[in-house]
């Protein structure tokens, strides 16, 4: 079991990997003001975190045990977050995690290419089709739910301060653009706001 766990560190090629891999979804996400720049260093912060701590050197873990004297448990602030109630299950969430958000980035980046940036060519609309019908932000709900199946398998110390923070820097992000989404569609967005939710569909 031991060397199992130890397995998972001192491998600088999963952590650049997983850096990589996670920072990919990025390309799809339609960042195009400068205020746009804070939320997404705090994801790719989030990232390293994670790849460094799963893949690399248990951090937190060397560093609390440093301060309370003894090492701590599986999956306290290292190793698989769930491990010692469901196993890997915590793993298999992450993964579905990871498809419903790619599903999400992808879709409406698809959406928001073909109708609201063909704008530049005098086509440009509000993009209410696809995942847009049932949420406003679905890439920033991708990527919160990407983050919090990376925090639901291997939760971290920086980890979980870290994502309230991205939480609360996401949500003022939607807010910031949907004020731009006023300015440019009036009555047409507001009222896609009264009957379309924020991040999840029926709830919020």
């Amino acid at each position: 079991m031991e060397e199992t766990l130890q397995s998972h560190f001192h491998n600088w090629f999963g952590v650049l990997f997983f850096i990589a891999l996670y920072s990919l979804v990025l390309l799809f996400i339609p960042f195009y003001k400068k205020m746009d720049t804070k939320p997404r260093g705090t994801y790719i912060a989030f990232v390293i975190a994670f790849a460094i701590e799963m893949h690399g050197i248990p951090f937190s873990m060397n560093i609390i045990a440093w301060i309370i004297g003894k090492n701590l448990p599986e999956g306290v602030l290292w190793g698989h977050t769930l491990f010692s109630s469901i196993g890997f299950l915590g793993m298999y969430i992450n993964i579905g995690l990871a498809i419903i958000a790619l599903v999400l980035i992808l879709n409406g980046w698809y959406n928001i290419y073909k109708k609201y940036w063909s704008k530049e060519s005098g086509k440009g609309e509000l993009v209410t089709t696809g995942v847009y019908r049932f949420i406003r932000h679905p890439q920033y709900t991708g990527l919160l739910l990407l983050s919090l199946g990376m925090l639901i398998e291997w939760a971290t110390l920086p980890m979980l301060i870290m994502f309230p923070i991205m939480v609360f820097m996401y949500t003022r992000l939607a807010k910031r653009e949907e004020k731009d989404m006023i300015k440019e569609f009036g009555i047409s967005y507001t009222q896609y706001m009264g009957r379309t939710k924020m991040f999840i569909p029926f709830i919020i």
